[in-house]
């Protein structure tokens, strides 16, 4: 609607820039009176509006009104946000360095994955007690503390 009005105000500011130049001027009816033209009185029939005046009337509401449609809230896009240029930018070099924050993500991600599949998956079996899966650890000066939910008291 916005695109609409504004091609609507260009097309209706060129006619009236259009019709103002092909307009005869006032002064030209006063020297018509005095000897020279065809005018019957001294300043023109100021009744009756040539052609050329009542397009330029029409066509001067029409652009005042576009105008105030223009203006309007309700015709503009309700739902862009009204951002600055500086605003705008800010935001895209924001997106921009998430972007890249991400790449390098994934990128240390792959090297990492890259790097842990170099190390051996099983263990040893001439490992101590001590650090085999699922052994207790302990650790000296904590009094017993109950390992799950059946060593609580009832």
């Amino acid at each position: 609607m916005f695109t609409f009005l504004l091609v609507v105000q260009i097309l209706v500011s060129i006619s009236i820039i259009a019709l103002v130049m092909l307009q005869q001027g006032k002064g030209a009816d006063m020297g018509a009176a005095f000897g020279s033209g065809a005018s019957g009185t001294m300043f023109g029939s100021q009744g009756s509006s040539s052609f050329f005046t009542r397009a330029t009337g029409i066509l001067a509401a029409v652009f005042f009104i576009n105008c105030l449609l223009i203006a309007s809230p309700l015709v503009r896009d309700s739902g862009k946000t009204t951002e600055s240029l500086a605003d705008q930018i800010e935001q895209q070099a924001v997106d921009t360095r998430k972007v890249t924050e991400q790449e390098e993500i994934a990128g240390t991600l792959e090297k990492l994955e890259a790097e842990s599949a170099d190390l051996p998956t099983d263990l040893p079996q001439d490992l101590p007690e001590a650090m085999q899966p699922g052994a207790a650890i302990e650790v000296p000066g904590v009094a017993d503390v109950p390992a799950g939910p059946e060593d609580l008291p009832e």
